[in-house]
């Protein structure tokens, strides 16, 4: 029937269309926005001390010691390398549901500079260990977290480490919305160059940052850093060692392992990548030593050459193992846990250091099947220092809130994230708490485990050399 059909005693009434609650919405019905700032240590459901200590199992046994140093040299070198004590801890709360492809371990100083493929500088998320789809919470409450963490280690006030949560929330909620509202390829193609950083880190007396940041940059190249750590022996250059940091451990079996690793490398790269790696013969390796969590997971630095040139070029080769993650969220689609962090990386950054891959190695001597993932070293990579960020913590929170946001976007659904945050102060408000809270707790687990490096319960050696 018609309108014209009615008669003239019924009102047509149009039928008013059923509005649907969004994800973010309904989400606040499993996690209410004031809940994410309630920790409560009585819950978490592990001791912090045997969660660092369970990750022993995959790492070298030679090794442990000087990560144990690392992590109880203060709380903050703790936090950097206890993610799996977090990972324990957020998984004893509530989540949102709200998926991303989580960094994983998205601390401050976990962003950084490098030269894109295009040979631009990007600033982004610099480290993909722990990557696995995660609620979106979890990377900004350890992103937030880190922000009290590092303020305190510098002897910046409670308030002012605060002010950074609030600074790099805001900018994570502003441009969540943003992207929210863009085309997806337009968030995909979007990215954070040195120009922008700049204008986030830079005050008015500072106008020859950026011309300081591509000098450092240019000088952190495979060209740069073969001047510091290559000799010639014999009329062949090899890697230099600094004993235990940087040592030829392969022993004699060194050039089958660095021929069948880099064999089984080259498979998981594109072909014209494959054509450009032909063009190098692999010259030398040695064990490496690197940052505090990494600590004993087998790391090794490759020196291959040109053939024509001679041009060096470094590839770091990393074990990957699960990520923390994994027990709670279940179990990567990706058989090979190298393949895991290069697809997490790919997915998470604007753009991504073209000579990623992964390879794995049975070392059967050793009872070992090991996976690993590959990535060029150094290519301009300019990488904060605490000392350095505290000063000016706000502003760099600000930055790394937008880089955040843009990863989350990425992969996640930005609107239904931004329904969730909201416009008021609630979630704000609530990861201030979380976030000092968080930072105490972190103090306590710090403080467990130096106790038991200073009462000789677990081995541990205290040597931090300066790392070129």
């Amino acid at each position: 029937m018609t309108d014209l059909d009615a008669r003239p005693d019924q009102q047509v009434i149009d039928a008013p269309v059923p509005e649907h609650p969004s994800p973010g919405r309904e989400s606040r019905k499993l996690v209410p926005r004031r809940e994410l700032g309630r920790w409560n240590p009585a819950k978490r459901g592990h001791d912090s001390l045997q969660t660092i200590l369970a990750q022993s199992d995959i790492r070298a046994p030679d090794l442990l010691p000087i990560r144990h140093g690392r992590m109880s040299h203060s709380p903050w070198t703790y936090y950097r390398g206890a993610a799996a004590v977090m990972a324990a801890d957020l998984a004893s709360t509530p989540h949102t549901g709200i998926m991303v492809q989580m960094c994983g371990d998205a601390h401050v100083l976990n962003y950084g500079l490098w030269t894109s493929p295009e040979r631009h500088l990007i600033f982004d998320l610099r480290d993909f260990d722990e990557t696995l789809p995660g609620p979106f919470e979890w990377d900004l409450k350890r992103f937030l977290a880190s922000l009290i963490v590092l303020a305190r280690d510098n002897g910046i006030s409670e308030s002012a480490g605060q002010e950074a949560v609030r600074a790099g929330y805001r900018n994570y909620r502003k441009h969540m919305q943003a992207y929210s509202e863009m085309p997806q390829i337009d968030v995909w193609y979007d990215k954070i160059d040195i120009e922008q950083l700049v204008q986030y880190a830079k005050k008015e007396n500072e106008e020859k940052l950026d011309a300081l940041i591509e000098s450092r940059a240019k000088k952190r190249t495979s060209r740069g850093v073969s001047k510091k750590l290559l000799t010639t022996v014999e009329g062949r250059r090899q890697i230099t060692e600094d004993p235990p940091y940087r040592t030829h451990r392969l022993g004699d079996a060194a050039e089958e392992i660095l021929r069948v690793v880099l064999a089984k490398y080259h498979e998981s790269v594109p072909d014209h990548l494959e054509n450009l790696l032909t063009r190098y013969d692999a010259v030398d390796a040695v064990r490496q030593v690197v940052g505090v969590g990494s600590v004993g997971m087998r790391v090794f630095l490759t020196l291959l050459e040109e053939r024509r040139s001679g041009d060096p070029l470094f590839l770091q080769v990393k074990q990957a193992g699960p990520s923390v993650y994994e027990q709670f969220l279940g179990k990567s689609k990706y058989d090979n846990h190298g393949a895991r962090v290069v697809q997490g990386q790919h997915l998470i950054q604007s753009a991504t250091d073209m000579f990623v891959g992964w390879t794995s190695f049975q070392w059967a001597e050793l009872d070992l099947d090991l996976d690993f993932y590959v990535r060029q070293f150094r290519d301009g990579k300019v990488i904060p220092k605490g000392e350095g960020v505290a000063p000016v913590l706000p502003r760099f929170a600000a930055a790394c809130g937008h880089v955040l946001a843009r990863a989350h976007a990425r992969s996640g659904d930005s609107a239904a994230i931004a329904d969730y945050l909201g416009n008021s102060d609630k979630v704000e408000d609530a990861l201030v708490d979380f976030s000092s809270a968080y930072a105490d707790q972190n103090a306590a687990d710090h403080a467990q485990l130096a106790k038991a490096v200073a009462e000789g319960v677990i081995p541990s050696e205290r040597g931090w050399p300066d790392i070129p």
